[in-house]
């Protein structure tokens, strides 16, 4: 499978570049894995909206979220052939508001996912864990399962034991990173030396930084990250159009 980056930064776009979104795509189905601010104008480079086949959110807070209106608006509006008649919007129910607005009339239709469930939805299947975070929200691990290879997407979370059984073993893990080491105060994302940490406590084979700051030098993020996941990890800051194999 494959994972193209289309928004990365959290809170607020910057430089150009969204907040979190991500393709995802294995053989022919695509995947959006969260939609934040700047997500479509990025898919529309790389790929055309009407081809996606569903949209998985993470949790509703607006950085994860903010386009999800428009890409309601083009599939309403814009001609051309559609993957599917009504666009499905895979979101959790614990927040009825934010859920209901996910079903559009002629374009989207929400769908609620169980986190206690195993979701399959085309050629994956998605395991959810329950992060730490202000508002309900949930990790996506997504298995291949054509070839077993496996993405665990920690969504927004701040550290905590859980995250080390789900992310285990991993071939990839896209870490909410948001602070560099030297943060103080509260924490409702990782730091870079957290996400280290957890990739080599997890033995994954690749962490990749996301969410990221919009200042500072994102060389000394990774360069934390890389010192406290050991060498067995290769450690990268995700850049915003990029497509990484997993």
């Amino acid at each position: 499978m494959e994972l193209t980056v289309l928004g990365c930064y959290g809170g607020y776009p910057a430089n150009g570049i969204g907040t979190s979104s991500y393709l995802l795509t294995s053989g022919d189905y695509h995947l959006l894995l969260d939609c934040g601010s700047g997500a479509l104008m990025a898919l529309e480079k790389v790929l055309d909206p009407l081809q996606l086949d569903a949209v998985l959110l993470t949790h509703y807070h607006h950085d994860h979220t903010a386009d999800v209106g428009v890409l309601q608006y083009l599939w309403q509006l814009k001609a051309g052939k559609r993957r599917e008649t009504t666009l499905p919007i895979y979101g959790h129910a614990a927040d009825p508001l934010n859920f209901g607005s996910l079903t559009w009339p002629n374009s989207t239709t929400g769908v609620a996912y169980d986190p206690a469930k195993s979701l399959d939805l085309g050629p994956f299947q998605i395991d959810f864990l329950t992060t730490e975070h202000p508002v309900p929200a949930y990790a996506p691990r997504i298995t291949e399962r054509s070839t077993g290879h496996t993405l665990a997407f920690t969504a927004d979370t701040r550290e905590f034991a859980g995250l080390v059984p789900w992310a285990e073993g991993a071939d990839c893990l896209l870490a909410d990173t948001n602070f560099f080491a030297d943060h103080e105060g509260p924490a409702w994302h990782l730091t870079s030396t957290q996400s280290g940490h957890l990739a080599k406590a997890a033995h994954v084979n690749q962490l990749l930084l996301t969410h990221l700051p919009q200042v500072g030098d994102l060389d000394v993020l990774r360069n934390e990250a890389t010192s406290a996941a050991g060498n067995d990890v290769l450690v990268d800051v995700v850049q915003a159009g990029e497509a990484y194999k997993i």
